[in-house]
């Protein structure tokens, strides 16, 4: 079983950034796949930003240029850079990874308003 705690969410004004971490129970390593979901009110659960099981980073095109995540295995930690924030980007963020099987946190607010 593996915990994910997430932390770092909040509410911004547009064009704000905030920083989500995301700290697992056990071991993660390059070959694990990692990363940020997010779901808005009224829609579906979509992927953000993932470190593939190959260790690519990959984005949702709607952050690109805007978020960046990054990991520290020796902390057991992801990290999501949210830059430029949008009123669109205000979801439920979601940590994920996939040891032997997936895992969720149980999600951190960020909301995006002026």
């Amino acid at each position: 079983q593996v915990q994910l705690v997430e932390s770092g969410g909040g509410l911004v004004q547009p064009g704000g950034s905030l920083r989500l971490s995301c700290a697992a129970s056990k071991s993660i390593f390059s070959r694990n796949a990692i990363g940020w979901y997010r779901q808005a009110p009224g829609k579906q659960r979509e992927l953000v930003a993932l470190f593939t099981t190959g260790g690519s980073a990959i984005y949702v095109a709607s952050v690109k240029g805007r978020f960046t995540i990054s990991r520290d295995n020796a902390k057991n930690t992801v990290y999501l850079q949210m830059n430029s924030l949008k009123p669109e980007d205000t979801a439920v963020y979601y940590c994920y990874v996939r040891i032997g099987e997936d895992y969720w946190g149980q999600g951190t607010q960020v909301t995006v308003s002026s």
